[in-house]
């Protein structure tokens, strides 16, 4: 009887510790989920043309031309025309450009004409400015450095300050957007001159400096990219083809949260819902994932809550120039049935931020799962345009509250058009 009893007890063992085995085999696995920043960024946020509205469509003493645009705290804008009775002599601001807000954040408006110089291309020889003036006029011997008419030129023609010229104003129409009003006063001067039509642009800002600083000129270089078009002949169109090519979206990605859980519903949003205040707004605002991390780790159902950051740079920067964007990985230990959500915040926005839409994904299928990435407007702050809010915080601004349900972003949005968000970010398991 003892002997079948014992029998008994090692075959229950036995079959458990089987069990035990085929129950870890089947249970855990360990996958990679790994998370890319693949925005082939460009440095400039805007850029654009500008005329008069005659035939031609130079601006005559008298006349006034105006465009529009947005900018963030330490942006500035810059623009080139040519000084029209000239042999190749242009207006701009000096680098990076005209600025735009005081040190306190408030914007700067009325006239900034001080700001604007005059040119010299270096590429004709210059005669007395004047209406009888030749174009194209004699090409230089040899090419000369872009260099500030102060006064006088090279060969000894003068000039009057630019401000005497072309009056420049600002005007700030809220939510971070002004225009930007150049009026010809040269007439009944020494130095009266049609302005030709011009190119503007606005240059991104990361980690405080500008990333196309001197996107039109660089004083004491060479001249390039179609400004020679625009200071003989006063044709815009090779630069503004240049600047449109600089022109698009620039963002990097936040760390990274992950979280893995069992349970059927998304454990930190839901669309059509507010912001439910465990610290999601201070990812979709700030990119600061550790509080929603915090929070999520307390809540019935989530296995694991990780924080994912670039261990050069903490955020995840785009692609620049061609060199790879940020990229960060982690290994999950997973069972059948769990899911895996993500968070980051699109970096130069007010409280955007792309996550796993709906109940995220199953933690076990392998491969690109950027299909099912969304970007979402948080509805906690006040949108501005991405890259140039004056209250965007990674802009060096504090956001401006509202109380919106969370949706999607729409595209193209009220700013602009972004490429596909396959285009932006990509996740994969493996």
């Amino acid at each position: 009887m003892k002997i079948t009893i014992l029998k008994s007890i090692v075959a229950l063992a036995i079959t458990a510790s089987l069990a035990s085995c085929k129950k870890d085999n089947v249970v855990k696995s360990d996958m990679t989920i790994s998370v890319e920043n693949v925005l082939d960024s460009k440095p400039l946020v805007e850029s654009g043309t500008f005329k008069g509205t005659g035939t031609p469509p130079v601006v005559f003493p008298g006349q006034s031309v105006s465009f529009s645009f947005y900018a963030a705290k330490n942006q500035y804008i810059t623009f080139a025309s040519m000084y029209g009775w000239s042999n190749d002599l242009f207006f701009a601001p000096s680098n990076p450009g005209i600025k735009l807000y005081n040190a306190d954040g408030t914007p700067i408006t009325g006239d900034v004409s001080s700001q604007i110089k005059l040119w010299d291309n270096g590429t004709r020889v210059n005669q007395a400015p004047g209406m009888n003036v030749t174009h194209p006029g004699t090409a230089e011997a040899t090419i000369k450095n872009i260099k500030e008419v102060n006064g006088t030129d090279d060969y000894g023609n003068t000039f009057l300050a630019a401000s005497q010229l072309m009056n420049v104003s600002l005007t700030y129409n809220d939510n971070s957007q002004f225009t930007l009003t150049i009026t010809n006063n040269s007439g009944g001067t020494a130095n009266q001159t049609p302005f030709s039509p011009g190119v503007w642009a606005i240059s991104y800002v990361a980690g405080g400096n500008q990333l196309l600083p001197n996107a039109i000129y660089t004083d004491g270089q060479l001249t390039a990219n179609g400004l020679t078009n625009i200071s003989e002949t006063g044709d815009n169109s090779v630069l503004s083809t240049y600047l449109s090519s600089q022109t698009g979206i620039f963002t990097p990605l936040s760390p990274v949260l992950v979280v893995v859980y069992d349970g059927s519903v998304n454990p930190f949003y839901n669309t059509g819902e507010n912001d439910r205040g465990e610290g999601l707004m201070d990812l979709a605002q700030k990119g600061n994932a550790d509080i929603l991390a915090s929070a999520l780790k307390l809540k019935s159902g989530v296995k694991n809550v990780y924080v994912l950051k670039d261990p050069t740079n903490t955020v995840l920067l785009p692609k620049i120039n061609g060199a790879a964007g940020g990229n960060v990985s982690q290994i999950l230990s997973v069972s059948p049935g769990d899911r895996v959500a993500i968070a980051t915040m699109y970096g130069f926005s007010n409280d955007w931020f792309f996550a796993t839409i709906g109940n995220g994904v199953d933690a076990n299928v392998i491969g690109d799962v950027s299909a099912s990435i969304g970007l979402f407007d948080d509805g906690t702050a006040i949108n501005q345009y991405p890259g140039a809010g004056i209250t965007q915080f990674n802009l060096a601004g504090t956001p401006l509250t509202e109380s919106n349900p969370i949706q999607a972003v729409p595209n193209p949005n009220a700013f602009t058009t972004l490429p596909a968000i396959s285009n932006l970010i990509k996740v994969t398991i493996q």
